[in-house]
């Protein structure tokens, strides 16, 4: 269990004022008063002072319940925070954190009426996500002494600091507001003064672009935020995620971030706009995005958008046997899910020996399986008996299903598709898994585009959960009613959506990925300071360069370059460090080297 540190060995930052008593304002005075500060909880209202005071004991009683802190710690914590409603409480404070509304007018006032109350070495700390540092030191007697300090929310769990210097701001109070950081156990990390600075600038990119997506119809809001819980491992969807930060709070940061850029992935999508002046802001309001049980409330409750459960009206094809044409890990791997979700699978390649070989690397998956305890040897047995490999495609005769699980080459596909148009029975369904190309240009191959659809399952296929099912315009409904009964018996979950570039994971995935490269190209922050800004402040399991390099910058930029393509947008244009990368043959672990050097095995 953490203990605070003693007086004497705190820095010269003892007494802190925080300015805003909203949930972000008393994350920070907890963060704080358990770390041994003395606190001045700082708000005009009356009533949020209270709140805040009553939610500092709710969560220092959770600590002490859950073996965080003593029971004298918590009353030691407690003793050290004293409210007011008057800035004038702030005179002796060593550092000031305004966590006011994100409006320069507030905030400006608020450092305005600073500048006569605290002394001259005080060091005032802005929490904006959204708004310049510099143009509010500006208007500070003070410049020298104003900098960012954003944390993140819930300030107690989250880790990451972003210590904002201006061109105005001092060396030492930017080194005395890191080391106050590091004391309180978090990991700062500095940056420039620009809107969003590192975590929110790439994150709130990829939440306008998938508020766009909602609103152009392309998936629903549940599909979206399960298809980037599950095929990317984020703790939210992002319109639930937008939702929790606030639908009004994420517009301002995006009207920010476009003013300085002019970048079109920065203008706000119009339904945030939308939302914001019909007062669905979110949580904060009850309804955002989704529509939740009361004001403040997580728990989300059925609504008019929310998706009928139950069958199909249209009832699928029946499928009792699969085949999957490839031999690489993509292949072996939909081939395992399929045999052990019951069905007999051919696995084709363009020879037997390595199809051969790849039900071997089945062999040894579930081996690793049964020895982790999660398949008995002899359910692992019968799975592997299920699987029939072959050397030519001749043998998908009698299949249900086909599977492509080939190279992502458009022309190999369409010769593949033509192939199983002549081999596989009348009423057969026929699946791709593509990632990024037309499903319409593989089922325009056969003579029944009506029989042809995408499954893009997501690697390693065994272990992740999401599967992308992908309509052409020209999908038959009980295809894709059978694809989605599949998807139940393998116990996989099925999200819907239209055949355009990058489906829905991919194309929120990667211009995100694209934009984390610019930021590198333009020297703003360091890969490792980006990398741990995503994982520390956004959750992601991964930064966005350790998933580049695990990708591949070769199918990155691929992939990136089709979207281009698609959407015509100049912000979606490949990095040309990327490029530049690329075509150094540095394309990451599988060459040994990529944003970063690996050692060869």
């Amino acid at each position: 269990m953490a203990t605070p540190l003693s007086d004497s060995a705190l820095s010269p930052l003892k007494t802190i004022a925080v300015v805003g008593l909203g949930t972000m304002g008393t994350g920070i005075a907890e963060v704080l008063a358990k770390a041994g500060r003395e606190v001045i909880g700082i708000d005009i209202s009356e009533a949020r002072t209270a709140q805040a005071l009553a939610t500092l004991e709710a969560a220092t009683t959770r600590a002490v319940a859950r073996g965080r802190l003593t029971e004298e710690e918590r009353a030691r914590a407690l003793a050290r925070v004293r409210t007011a409603t008057d800035l004038g409480a702030a005179a002796d404070a060593d550092l000031v954190i305004e966590v006011a509304p994100e409006s320069y007018e507030i905030k400006q006032q608020i450092f305005r009426e600073l500048d006569g109350v605290v002394r001259p070495e005080t060091i005032l700390a802005t929490g904006t996500n959204a708004l310049s540092v510099t143009r509010l030191a500006a208007d500070s007697a003070r410049p020298e002494r104003v900098l960012g300090l954003h944390f993140f929310n819930p300030a107690p769990a989250m880790k990451l600091v972003e210590v904002v210097s201006s061109v105005l701001t001092a060396p030492q109070a930017v080194a005395a507001v890191t080391d106050l950081a590091i004391e309180l156990g978090k990991e700062p990390v500095a940056v420039g003064d620009r809107p969003g600075f590192v975590a929110d600038g790439l994150l709130f990119g990829y939440l306008n672009q998938a508020a766009a997506m909602y609103e152009a119809r392309y998936a629903s809001r549940e599909d979206i935020d399960a298809a980037m819980r599950l095929g990317c491992g984020l703790p939210m969807g992002p319109l639930a995620l937008l939702d929790l930060i606030g639908v009004d709070t994420a517009r301002t940061v995006l009207e920010a971030m476009y003013a300085e850029s002019r970048d079109r992935l920065h203008a706000p999508a119009p339904i945030l706009k939308q939302l914001s002046e019909a007062g669905l802001t979110g949580r904060k309001s009850g309804r955002g995005f989704y529509t939740y049980e009361a004001p403040c409330s997580g728990t989300v409750v059925p609504d008019a958008l929310t998706p009928a459960t139950g069958t199909s009206p249209v009832a699928g094809r029946e499928v009792r046997s699969v085949g999957v044409a490839g031999s690489g890990t993509m292949a072996s791997g939909i081939a395992e899910v399929f045999a052990k979700g019951g069905y007999d699978v051919v696995l084709a390649a363009r020879s037997e020996e390595k199809a051969r070989a790849a039900k071997a690397r089945i062999g040894t998956s579930l081996s690793r399986s049964v020895d982790k305890g999660r398949l008995t040897a002899e359910a692992a047995a019968r799975v592997l008996d299920r699987i029939t490999p072959a050397g030519s495609y001749d043998a998908f005769a009698e299949v249900d299903l086909a599977v492509e699980a080939i190279a992502e080459d458009l022309e190999v596909k369409r010769q593949l598709f033509a192939t199983l148009d002549k081999v596989c029975k009348p009423g057969a369904v026929l699946a791709t898994t593509t990632s990024s190309l037309p499903v319409v240009a593989c089922a325009r191959a056969t003579s029944r585009p009506q029989d042809v659809i995408g499954m893009h399952f997501f690697n390693p296929a065994p272990a992740m959960k999401l599967v992308e099912v992908v309509r052409t315009v020209l999908t038959a409904d009980d295809v894709h009613a059978t694809v989605r009964e599949v998807c139940a018996k393998i116990k996989k979950h099925a999200v819907d959506c239209g055949d355009r570039a990058g489906f829905i994971v991919n194309a929120l995935l990667f211009p995100y990925l694209n934009n984390a490269v610019k930021m590198v190209q333009e020297h703003y922050a360091s890969l490792d300071d980006i990398d741990a800004a995503m994982k520390l402040g956004g959750g992601y399991p991964m930064g966005p360069f350790e998933l580049l390099d695990v990708v591949g910058l070769d199918v990155s930029l691929a992939i990136e370059k089709v979207l281009h393509r698609e959407f015509r947008d100049p912000g979606l244009a490949p990095a040309p460090l990327l490029e530049h990368l690329v075509a150094a043959g540095c394309l990451g672990r599988k060459t040994g080297r990529g944003f970063r050097e690996y050692a060869r095995r």
